[in-house]
């Protein structure tokens, strides 16, 4: 086969960013006939399809978003040439996209990122949301990999791969000047305010089998589904918290929370949930490696 014809993937790279043939075609001063006949040739050309069809609207395969990444490369290296005889040089970057549902505890994140962070030839994009809503850009191909800390369900029509990166244990944490000498667990469970992740989460749901088993019935001061406000709340004493120490590792380093105890069996699991692909992201595969659990 012939050599690559960048004006077939400039006009790739042209409707892919647009979303929109028929605008495309109008700004560049094409027949939208003809601009479809340029994208089939470079199709033909890479062997594999780079748009479907959903409606009137144009969604990028997982060879289209590889094939863009591309392009928007070899189109900014001609930017950087550019700027490059102008004085200006700016570094190329591999880019990784995440998905982190909102209330994904942050030093979690930072740690499953931390291989990547100072690396001058990365660029990490980060968002935040609500599982569904990321796993649904995860199926478009916008995202590279979505972190959660339960593992979606899976039935014949969905290609998620749940990989299980970090299991944490939970314990009961809360301001020394807030506890009057020496406790154990159960009467701090049963004796304090208490400060809970909401009745959705993992976490609680194991909580609450635990002080049934124990027949505890426990003074709740607050449930909340942000582990940032979780911490928060637990700094300033509303109540003792049960979490995760990585959601308040600084604050126990400081001192301004102590750990009171581990709570039995009790854990959070942590998932890099991704889609089974031909052509995975180079530096999600190298996280994976690392957080391998």
């Amino acid at each position: 086969m012939g050599e690559l014809n960048y004006k077939h993937l400039r006009y790739f790279w042209a409707v892919a960013h647009d979303g929109n043939l028929t605008r495309t075609a109008e700004r560049l001063n094409l027949s939208q006939s003809a601009l479809s006949v340029q994208i089939r040739r470079l199709e033909e050309r890479l062997g594999h399809p780079l748009f479907e069809r959903r409606g009137r609207q144009l969604h990028l395969t997982e060879a289209g978003r590889i094939a863009l990444d591309h392009a928007d490369a070899i189109f900014a290296a001609g930017e950087e040439m550019v700027n490059t005889l102008k004085g200006r040089a700016p570094a190329r970057r591999q880019v990784l996209r995440v998905g982190a549902i909102a209330t994904l505890s942050r030093n979690f994140q930072i740690a499953f990122f931390k291989p990547l962070l100072g690396r001058s030839d990365v660029e990490l994009i980060v968002r935040s949301g609500a599982l569904r809503e990321l796993l649904d850009h995860l199926e478009s191909h916008r995202l590279d990999v979505v972190l959660a800390n339960l593992a979606p369900p899976r039935d014949a029509t969905t290609a998620w791969v749940s990989h299980l990166i970090a299991e944490q244990p939970v314990s009961l944490v809360g301001r020394k000047d807030r506890l009057t000498g020496p406790i154990d667990l159960n009467s701090a469970l049963a004796d304090y305010p208490l400060v809970l992740p909401s009745l959705d989460s993992s976490i609680r749901v194991g909580f609450d089998a635990l002080m049934d088993r124990e027949g505890i019935r426990p003074i709740i001061a607050a449930e909340v589904d942000d582990m940032a406000m979780l911490r928060l709340l637990a700094r300033e004493g509303i109540g003792l918290a049960v979490v995760p120490p990585i959601v308040v590792r600084d604050e126990l380093e400081l001192g301004v929370l102590c750990e009171i105890a581990r709570i039995g069996s009790l854990s959070e699991t942590f998932f890099a949930v991704t889609l089974s692909r031909r052509f995975p992201n180079r530096l999600l595969r190298m996280l994976l490696g690392s957080n391998a659990v």
